[in-house]
């Protein structure tokens, strides 16, 4: 009998760093994912979305994927109470699609609505409202999970809170979610007031973070990556909250703006990114103030320009997302700063934000109290994992954390200090990936 799995060199992850033989299956429905479970010709299989993940956590090299993406059917929405169950496939594009027009809207958002509902679970996504809402998982109701050795589960947080919490931001590890059970949030339209604030350095960017947390629910920084000295951590603060004027204007995902090749290396360097960032923050400069914005202008820029990763070029590119706890932030922030801009690899893609005390239910998920600073670079080879290097030395002086979603090169020791719970983690058996090979086996 031929194996449901196709072998292909094109499937990436977002950084596109990694490039080896993946073996996949593309089902359409849910009662075709028993049999690629139980496929004997593959050692281990591992559930993928939109591969939004910029490492190795949604590939499975030495064993096979089964790609979520057609499982993409909406099941039901209560209109009343905001509870939406789909399957793990539907986007969150499609989900604000059909739950805007309606004065709904996603509890919390990443930085791109093109992640499948399982894949954001998986994840344990966050936003901008941290503060006010804490991470995706706290508000699933249920999950519909189908196991190699258990079957299909209907899972709550009553129902068995140790698998509920394994799941939540547990990189797919504990079996192939099938549909999701989500609470939304309630949107009186689909406009921000959104506050443009230029900063001159670290100092004024706690005090604005402190500022703005009781009276702004979304707020979020982009960092000049390329300023030193008193100017160490320039930037763009913007703080938003929603305006109820009942106007409910969905989005389209059309866009005539694409990225179609691999940008040539030269493109990205040190004084393009340190001109493009002058620019920027002249450019907000001149901005600053409130006005209102769409959803998409506001939590989706980077999703207005397709397939944007290609601008790295050939080799790709690697985030280094981190979150250091409020004890050490004021120290360690600017220290890792320090590092980048003394490097010569600096960003145009520099993001400083603060997390609340809101705890999420994951053993896994990223977020906790402090400050997280995500960071993307151009793969350049063992100048930048030196870099990088130098980067975790600071992190884990600091009791800080990296991100497994933005992940793609983490040391075991960095992975175990991050997440100490590791081992209670509920993994199916016949589930795995390249990622998990490598920090926990």
């Amino acid at each position: 009998m031929p194996t449901p799995f196709n072998e292909r060199q094109d499937i990436l992850s977002w950084g596109r760093t990694t490039r080896s033989l993946q073996r996949i299956a593309q089902p359409a429905f849910r009662d075709e994912l028993r049999p690629l479970l139980e496929d004997t010709l593959a050692s281990s299989r591992l559930a993928i979305g939109l591969r939004r993940s910029y490492g190795d956590s949604c590939l499975n090299s030495a064993g096979a994927l089964v790609d979520m993406s057609r499982l993409d059917r909406f099941l039901s929405l209560d209109v009343e109470n905001g509870v939406l169950r789909a399957e793990a496939g539907v986007s969150l594009s499609d989900i604000l699609r059909l739950a805007v027009p309606k004065g709904w809207f996603l509890p919390t958002t990443p930085g791109t609505r093109f992640v499948t509902l399982g894949g954001a679970i998986a994840n344990d996504v966050h936003g901008k409202n941290h503060h006010r809402t804490g991470s995706f998982g706290r508000h699933v109701r249920a999950i519909g999970l189908l196991r190699s050795d258990l079957g299909r589960l209907t899972v709550t947080p009553e129902s068995d809170p140790n698998l509920f919490n394994s799941t939540i931001g547990g990189l797919g590890l504990t079996g192939v979610i099938e549909w999701v059970e989500l609470r939304l949030s309630k949107i009186g339209g689909s406009y921000l007031d959104v506050e443009i604030i230029p900063y001159d350095d670290l100092d004024a960017f706690w005090a604005l973070a402190e500022e703005s947390a009781d009276r702004f629910e979304h707020t979020v920084a982009w960092i000049d990556s390329t300023a030193r000295g008193p100017r160490l951590g320039r930037g763009i603060f913007s703080r938003a909250n929603w305006i109820g004027d009942g106007a409910y204007d969905s989005h389209d995902d059309e866009s005539w703006k694409r990225v179609p090749i691999e940008a040539p290396e030269f493109v990205l360097n040190r004084w393009t990114v340190g001109a493009f960032n002058e620019l920027y923050y002249r450019v907000n400069l001149a901005a600053r103030g409130a006005s209102p914005r769409h959803y998409t202008k506001f939590f989706y820029p980077l999703d207005a320009v397709k397939d944007w990763n290609k601008l790295y070029g050939r080799r790709g590119l690697m985030q280094y997302q981190c979150v250091v706890p409020r004890e050490t932030q004021r120290e360690a922030i600017p220290a890792l700063l320090d590092v980048v801009t003394r490097s010569g690899r600096a960003s145009f893609l520099a993001v400083l934000k603060t997390f609340g005390d809101l705890v999420s239910p994951g053993l896994l998920s990223f977020p906790r109290p402090g400050a997280t600073l995500a960071l993307d670079f151009p793969f350049r080879g063992n100048e930048t994992l030196a870099t990088m290097a130098q980067l975790d030395s600071i992190l884990m002086a600091a009791g800080g954390a990296l991100y497994p979603a933005k992940d793609g090169r983490i040391s075991r020791e960095l992975f175990q200090r991050s997440f100490p719970r590791w081992e209670q983690l509920a993994k199916d058996p016949a589930i795995n990936s390249d990622f998990w090979r490598r920090v926990a086996e």
